[in-house]
C-alpha cells in the first residue's frame, strides 16, 4: 500500500435530541474538537478551542477552524492522503461552514478518500462504519458512547472523554482503510445480518475519481441516494457537473 493515510473526524458542539438523524438540518452545528490519526505517527493530532483560563472552549471559533483547515492542507502537502468515513457529506461540509473557507474545504474534499462515498458510488447505497468495522474483524466505536452524546459530554466539561471518543473514531477509520486495502476487499454486515463484499482490486480512490465511477444499478431501491447531493455545499466554481 503506497498511500500515507491520515484519518480525520470531527465532533460537533450543538446539543441535539437523541432521535435526530439529520444533523445538518440543525446547522450551524459548531465544532468542539477534531482529531487526525496518521498511519506512521503514534500520537493523534487534536484540535479544539481554548479559553483564556486554559480550559477548552465550548466550540472552536472561525479563526481556530481556519487554522484547522490550514493544518489539514499542510499535512496533505507533506504527502498524507486524508481519509474519512462520510467526510464529503459531513465533516468537510461542517468545516467549510465553520471556517468560512468553502473553496479550500472543497479542494480537500475532492483530493481525499471518503470510503463511504466510494462505497455509495460502487454499490448505490450507504453503509455504516460500525457494520463495516465488525465485518472486517475490527473494533468499532467506543462501547457505551454514542455520537449524539459528545456535545452533551463536552458541555459538561468531560473533555478528555470526548477527545478519546473522537480519536477512537479516527483510528477505526484508519484501521478500516488499511485493512480493506491489504485484503483487497471491503465487507460489511447487511441489515439481514449477512456478509456483503465489494472488491477493491486497486484500493480506495479519492472523491474526484469516485464521483466518475459508472452509476450502479439501483432499480431495486424505492428512493436511492444520489451521489451529487453530497456536493451541494461546494462553491459553484468547484462543483463540476457529474452524474
Amino acid at each position: 500500500m503506497s498511500k500515507r493515510y491520515l484519518a480525520f473526524d470531527i465532533e460537533t458542539a450543538k446539543v441535539l435530541p437523541e432521535l435526530v438523524t439529520d444533523l445538518l438540518a440543525h446547522r450551524p452545528l459548531g465544532i468542539c474538537c477534531a482529531a487526525a490519526v496518521a498511519i506512521d505517527r503514534p500520537s493523534a493530532n487534536i484540535w479544539h478551542g481554548g479559553m483564556a483560563s486554559g480550559t477548552p472552549a465550548p466550540r472552536m471559533t472561525p479563526v481556530e477552524v481556519q487554522g484547522l483547515v490550514r493544518d489539514l492542507g499542510n499535512l496533505v502537502s507533506e504527502g498524507y492522503t486524508l481519509v474519512t468515513w462520510n467526510g464529503l457529506g459531513f465533516d468537510l461540509d461542517v468545516l467549510a461552514e465553520e471556517s468560512g473557507l468553502p473553496r479550500e474545504c472543497a479542494e480537500l474534499a475532492l483530493r481525499h478518500v471518503d470510503m463511504m462515498f466510494h462505497v455509495l458510488c460502487t454499490l448505490g447505497h450507504f453503509v455504516g462504519l460500525d457494520s463495516a468495522a465488525k465485518a472486517m474483524g475490527l473494533q468499532g466505536k467506543v462501547v457505551g458512547t454514542r455520537g449524539h452524546q459528545a456535545p452533551i459530554l463536552w458541555a459538561a466539561g468531560k473533555y478528555s472523554e470526548v477527545i478519546e471518543y473522537n480519536v477512537r473514531d479516527a483510528r477505526v477509520t484508519l484501521d478500516l482503510a488499511v485493512t480493506c486495502e491489504g485484503r483487497g476487499t471491503f465487507q460489511w454486515v447487511t441489515r439481514k445480518g449477512q456478509l456483503g463484499a465489494m472488491p477493491l482490486p486497486r484500493g480506495w480512490v479519492d472523491v474526484e475519481r469516485a464521483r466518475s465511477l459508472p452509476l450502479p444499478d439501483t432499480s431495486w431501491m424505492a428512493d436511492p441516494p444520489r451521489r451529487e447531493n453530497l456536493f451541494r455545499w461546494f462553491p459553484r466554481v468547484s462543483n463540476r457537473e457529474h452524474g
